[in-house]
């Protein structure tokens, strides 16, 4: 039932998010929505690296997931700092 659900639900919105993610990155009129889409389609990463784990009963893939949230959490913020210190914000 958890399979089906996952099959047929959760990884087309998944991944239909990632494709809208992607054409925000190759469109984006300015850096802060590319960096933002560039974030979307790292969590719909994860989600697609979750929803995995649970059709595959595999939890190991769970710290696949979290580091690279983690990763793309630090690489959101890295290049926020790069955008104040580009714009002559501190």
């Amino acid at each position: 039932m958890v399979n089906t659900v996952i099959f047929t639900v959760v990884l087309p919105l998944v991944s239909v998010a990632m494709i809208l993610g992607f054409v925000r990155l190759l469109k984006g009129p300015t850096l802060t929505d590319r960096i933002i889409a560039f974030d979307m389609v790292a969590l719909s990463a994860v989600g697609i690296i979750v929803a995995a784990t649970i059709v595959t009963n595999q939890p190991s893939l769970l710290d696949v997931a979290t580091v690279w949230a983690i990763i793309a959490f630090l690489s959101t913020i890295a290049f926020a700092y790069y955008i104040g210190r580009w714009r002559g914000k501190p």
